[in-house]
C-alpha cells in the first residue's frame, strides 16, 4: 500500500446543552460565547520504556519503583505502574532502506530480519513491514505472522532516491493508529545509510510524529563499503538524534553480515527494558502540548553508576 503524507486538521464544535422545559416547549439551546475560550484538560496514564545499563553498557536488573522518581515539566508525579523486564507488548514497524546504496543483498538482510522476528516476537507482538526509497510503501500490515512478513520481505522494490525522513513520518504515523489501552511498545526499526535524498518531509516533521507517537526508533546505520573519512555523514547525525530523542538506540553496520548481531542487541534491548507508568496532571491544553519527561534514580550514588534511556517527552492528546 502506498503511503503518503496528510496533514490533517482538528475541528472543534461547540457543545451543546439543553436545558429541561416543558414538553410542549423547545428547548432554548446555551451557546458559548466565542469570545470565551473552552479550556480543555487531560489526564491519562503516560508510560515510558526505561533502559538501565552500567558502565560497560551491560543491562541493570532488579531495581524496583522504589528506586525512581520521575517528574513532568520539572514538577514530581506518582509512579502509578512498574513493570521490570518489561512484557506489555510490542507493536513494531521495520522500515527498509530499499535503495540500490543499501539493500544490494537480499539474502543477508531476509535471514536477519527472519532471525529478528524469531527471536523477540512472541504472540501478542505485532510487526508491520515497510520500504521506502522515491516512496514509501507498507508491504505487510501489523500480524503477529512471521511468515507474512518473510514474504513482504521478498516483495522489496528497489529505487534511487532515499525518503527517510517521510518514511519515520508515515511509520510513526502507522504507530500512532495502533491501540494503546495496554500500554504498548511502540518501536521504529530502520535499516538506511542515513541520507535523505528527496525533498519531501523534514527532519522536525519527521521527529515531532515520532514523539506524538511515543514511537522509539532504532536506527542500523549501514556504513557503504566506500566509506572515507569524507562522505558525508550529516544524515547518520540527524539518525543519532532521532533514536536519543524517542528513547532507542543506532547501531552502525559496517558490514552485512552484522545486521544479525546488530538486530539480536536491538531484540536484548526491548526485552531488558522497565516499564514506568504515571497519570500525566491535568494541564489545559495549547497550541503545541509538547510535555518534557524526567526520570533519574533516588539514589545519588546509583545516579553516579548507571545512565537512564527513556523518551524525554511526549504530546499530550487533544
Amino acid at each position: 500500500m502506498r503511503l503518503a503524507a496528510v496533514a490533517l486538521a482538528a475541528v472543534w464544535l461547540p457543545a451543546l446543552a439543553m436545558s429541561q422545559t416543558p414538553a410542549q416547549q423547545p428547548a432554548p439551546i446555551e451557546r458559548h460565547d466565542p469570545e470565551i475560550p473552552t479550556i480543555h484538560v487531560e489526564s491519562r496514564l503516560v508510560s515510558v520504556a526505561l533502559n538501565v545499563v552500567d558502565e560497560q553498557g551491560a543491562p541493570v536488573p532488579d531495581l524496583s519503583a522504589a528506586d525512581f522518581e520521575v517528574a513532568e515539566d520539572g514538577k514530581p508525579q506518582r509512579i502509578a505502574n512498574f513493570d521490570r523486564e518489561s512484557t506489555t507488548p510490542l507493536e513494531i514497524v521495520l522500515a527498509i532502506d530499499a535503495s540500490e546504496s543499501v539493500f544490494n543483498d537480499e539474502h543477508l538482510e531476509r535471514e536477519a530480519a527472519k532471525k529478528f522476528m524469531a527471536s523477540l516476537l512472541r504472540k501478542q507482538d505485532q510487526i508491520d513491514l515497510m520500504d521506502f526509497a522515491d516512496d514509501v510503501d507498507e508491504l505487510v500490515s501489523f500480524t503477529s505472522d512471521v511468515q507474512k512478513i518473510d514474504s513482504g520481505l521478498g516483495r522489496i522494490h528497489h529505487g534511487d532516491a532515499t525518503a527517510l525522513y517521510d518514511a519515520v513520518y508515515l511509520a510513526s504515523q502507522r504507530l500512532g493508529e495502533t491501540p494503546s489501552n495496554g500500554g504498548q511498545r511502540r518501536v521504529l526499526v530502520l535499516i538506511t545509510d542515513g541520507e535523505n535524498t528527496t525533498h519531501h518531509g523534514s527532519y522536525d516533521a519527521a521527529l515531532e510524529q515520532a514523539q506524538r507517537a511515543g514511537a522509539m526508533i532504532y536506527a542500523l546505520i549501514i556504513v557503504p563499503v566506500s566509506a572515507d573519512a569524507g562522505r558525508n555523514t550529516g544524515g547518520e547525525h540527524a539518525l543519532i538524534q532521532l533514536a536519543r530523542d524517542t528513547g532507542g538506540k543506532y547501531y552502525y553496520v559496517e558490514d552485512k553480515h552484522d545486521l544479525t548481531p546488530a538486530f539480536q542487541h536491538v531484540s536484548d534491548d526491548l526485552r531488558t527494558q522497565y516499564t514506568v507508568g504515571y497519570y500525566a496532571p491535568q494541564k489545559a491544553l495549547g497550541r503545541d502540548n509538547l510535555r518534557h519527561i524526567q526520570l533519574q534514580l533516588k539514589d545519588p550514588a546509583l545516579r553516579a553508576r548507571y545512565t537512564l534511556r527513556y523518551r524525554t517527552s511526549y504530546y499530550a492528546n487533544r
